[in-house]
């Protein structure tokens, strides 16, 4: 496979899969961790509704869906693509750490929260992945 095929399948396939990640932890939060009666969090609406009845539990498996979400499909592009493994990860945690910024204007959370989440679950966890994949031990 040429080089530059196998580099553009690994931002797809890293984007794919971390989005992938992301969603099934989104989705299995409030199972594990029950949100408070009358919110709804299938829409932004639901959740601006309800903002101030979570309590700082409820923001658990978002952070950990954002950052497991980044460490997987970087550490998958750090794994598929040919050369310069780290810029790969950290192209994946650019990406969606411009999502995770652009929830901060959908999606009215505590501000400590949308600190956190995008100061520590994106590129760090990007950064952690393409150590992880061997960026920095190339030849």
């Amino acid at each position: 496979m040429k080089p530059i095929i196998r580099n553009i399948l690994a931002v797809v396939v890293g984007l794919v899969v971390g989005s992938v990640v992301n969603m099934a932890l989104i989705i299995a939060g409030p199972k594990l961790i029950p949100v408070p009666e009358g919110i709804d969090v299938t829409t932004a609406e639901g959740l601006a509704v309800g903002m101030h009845l979570m309590q700082p539990k409820h923001f658990i498996f978002p952070f950990l869906a954002h950052a497991l979400g980044t460490l997987v499909g970087a550490y998958l592009a750090t794994k598929i693509s040919t050369g310069n493994k780290m810029r790969f990860a950290l192209t994946i945690g650019f990406v969606f750490f411009f999502g995770g910024l652009m929830n901060c204007f959908m999606i009215p959370a505590p501000t400590w929260f949308m600190i956190t989440d995008v100061v520590l679950a994106y590129l760090p966890f990007a950064w952690l992945a393409g150590r992880l994949g061997g960026a920095g031990k190339e030849q």
